[in-house]
């Protein structure tokens, strides 16, 4: 997820090579934070690998997670006297931060080669599922709508790249029990793919019998996250695509988007707070002057960003268990 700063710099505009394409070339980059950096990214490995310990030990034992008990191992004396036991969270935490830096190192490339000043990622730690995910600031303002778009494509692209591989080595070492999922205090959604690959490996088998191992339950994480960007709104992912296929039609858009969020709370209750969020915060966009067409690969991209978006998709992400 990445959040832009387009107020005015001083930084002179020049044509890229062969294209014409207009970019912004700084003549000075902002001093980066790299302890703050470091920081969030540790925070966030330590709050996820807390959490994938719990998650492997009741994957272990056989009982469904329990996001309470895991809690719980932020405040018990043995988490901190003994953090050897925290080396089984590792497959979880490893596997969720490879995907986040996946998705957010997509965009910050992007923005490098395209000369744009972003900064690293801030990762957001979290006591629920070890994350809040992470972002870029980009700095800088950006003058084309095919960097726009360049930038806003690469990081969910670039994470689903590992989305993939994660959910099918996850799955392969999940578990059938009869009923798990109705087991727990919390159930989780079952997006497309996740489905799509149950079918093929599990054939047969209900969704609900179907035991996560973390490694599944972290590309879980990956893939919701990522359909929460690419919702097309705003500043989001999604919203950048989105304004850089259709500028005029971005601001309509965003707010019919926002607005279906709301009566979808019927099913998850997050989608109110989201969709009341992105009324607030998401309906602007900066405005780009840029005529130029996007270009057949870059179309071949937004639908390949659309279907990744249905594939990712959870109309109910998370329930409370017995509901």
């Amino acid at each position: 997820m990445s959040s832009q700063d387009f107020s005015p710099a001083p930084y002179p505009l020049y044509a890229e090579a062969g294209t014409g394409e207009p970019y912004a070339l700084p003549e000075f980059r902002t001093r980066e934070r790299y302890w703050l950096y470091s920081l969030l990214f540790a925070l966030t490995l330590l709050t996820t690998t807390v959490v994938g310990a719990a998650m492997q030990s009741d994957f272990n034992h056989n009982v469904p997670f329990d996001v309470e008990r895991a809690f719980d191992l932020f405040f018990h004396s043995r988490t901190w006297v003994h953090p050897a036991n925290l080396l089984l969270g590792l497959p979880f935490s490893l596997t969720l931060m490879t995907i986040l830096l996946a998705h957010e190192f997509g965009h910050y490339l992007a923005a490098l080669y395209h000369r744009v000043d972003a900064s690293l990622p801030y990762f957001m730690p979290s006591p629920f599922l070890g994350t809040f995910g992470a972002f870029i600031k980009v700095r800088s303002p950006i003058y084309s709508k095919r960097v726009l778009f360049d930038i806003g494509v690469s990081g969910p692209l670039a994470g689903f790249v590992f989305v993939l591989p994660a959910l099918a080595i996850g799955l392969a070492f999940s578990k059938v029990i009869p009923g798990i999922v109705h087991q727990g205090s919390l159930q989780f959604g079952v997006p497309g793919l996740e489905r799509l690959l149950e079918l093929l490996i599990f054939p047969g088998a209900a969704t609900a019998d179907i035991y996560l191992h973390p490694v599944a339950r972290a590309a879980w994480v990956g893939m919701f996250t990522t359909a929460l960007n690419l919702l097309p709104i705003g500043q989001l992912d999604g919203g950048h695509i989105l304004y850089a296929f259709f500028p005029q039609r971005h601001r309509l858009v965003s707010r019919l988007v926002a607005l279906a969020l709301l009566p979808l709370c019927w099913f998850w209750w997050g989608w109110m707070l989201w969709g009341l969020g992105m009324l607030w915060l998401g309906r602007y966009h900066p405005m780009i002057v840029d005529d130029m067409d996007l270009g057949a690969g870059r179309r071949k991209l937004g639908l390949a960003a659309l279907f990744v978006f249905l594939l990712c998709f959870i109309l109910i992400p998370l329930r409370a268990g017995g509901l």
